[in-house]
């Protein structure tokens, strides 16, 4: 930027995007100080260097303005996870069932995990029966988005929200 650009001519841009041509570095600081704007490099590698004229504390300004923008805008992934172990009680896969079903609705991924213990260890099918049992319970809310697996001594699932939904359900909440 100014006069920390170190080359003896560059191709110049001027403030509105027209070319003015390749110009000395000394006469492209003097078209800058004259318009009161920055002479900014903006292609180094090029031969000669392009620079332009333009306001640069106006550019970083609107630069950071956009990034914020684009921030706000990023869609902001949760990942909840509920544990359960293979002998689990009806009304306990239940409640457990309605946490998934309050996660799925926010539009949060729910990660399952399934903890065998002891003797459990020598049935994984036991969890992978109650794993495809959830997955088809939530089925209209989400999709299993990691297939069940085994993990040591625990058997993990994801399951994420279907895009429609997850929109519909934040919509009805704002409402």
């Amino acid at each position: 930027m100014n006069d920390r650009i170190r080359v003896p001519e560059v191709r110049l841009v001027g403030p509105n995007g027209e070319q003015v041509g390749i110009v000395p570095i000394a006469k492209a600081l003097e078209l800058a100080r004259e318009s009161d704007l920055d002479l900014v490099e903006v292609a180094p590698t090029a031969r000669p260097p392009v620079a332009k004229l333009m306001d640069y504390g106006k550019f970083k300004y609107e630069s950071a303005m956009k990034a914020r923008e684009a921030r706000k805008n990023q869609a902001h992934t949760v990942i909840k996870e509920i544990k359960l172990r293979p002998k689990i009680d009806p009304h306990d896969y239940e409640t457990k069932k309605g946490h998934v079903v309050r996660f799925l609705k926010a539009g949060d991924k729910v990660k399952v995990t399934i903890m065998f213990r002891g003797r459990e260890q020598s049935r994984p099918e036991l969890g992978y029966r109650l794993l495809q049992r959830l997955a088809d319970d939530v089925e209209e809310l989400g999709f299993v988005e990691s297939r069940p697996k085994q993990d040591g001594r625990n058997m993990i699932m994801v399951i994420g929200p279907h895009k429609k939904k997850a929109a519909r359900g934040q919509e009805t909440e704002t409402a």
